[in-house]
């Protein structure tokens, strides 16, 4: 799953966000949240980590992808989970600022982590009237 989705209206923040997220439904309110935020950002979306680091590396189908000012990173993928992906980003992309996106129940797993490449986690919302306080509490 790619998506692109250009939310200039106005307003603060990145202007381009990697959004990694497996679940079609947390990305759509994701995607929600960034337009009612009236962030001026274009959203880019994968759902795997593997694609994640394409996008970054600009690998493949992702060549010509932009660089992200923010990267938006899912804790739980399937197969390459947030940490593995956190790992695979070498040095020279440090100066990407990575949120991870988690259920209430991961805090301690991402506590726990071997990574320091973590700027802040979100906890996502578990109601999608929320994900706009989210997204506004870090941008």
């Amino acid at each position: 799953m790619t998506a692109d989705v250009d939310t200039d209206a106005g307003g603060d923040g990145p202007d381009t966000v990697l959004i990694v997220e497996d679940n079609p439904g947390d990305l759509r309110l994701i995607e929600e949240a960034f337009r009612a935020a009236r962030l001026e950002t274009t959203l880019h979306a994968v759902s795997t980590g593997e694609a994640a680091l394409d996008f970054v590396y600009r690998r493949g189908e992702y060549v010509d992808a932009p660089e992200p000012d923010v990267i938006l990173l899912d804790w739980n993928l399937p197969k390459m989970d947030g940490e593995d992906v956190l790992c695979e980003l070498e040095d020279g992309l440090a100066q990407i600022p990575v949120v991870v996106m988690t259920g209430a129940h991961a805090k301690e797993t991402i506590a726990e982590s071997e990574t320091d490449r973590i700027d802040t986690y979100l906890t996502k919302p578990s109601d999608p009237t929320e994900y706009v306080d989210a997204i506004h509490s870090v941008y």
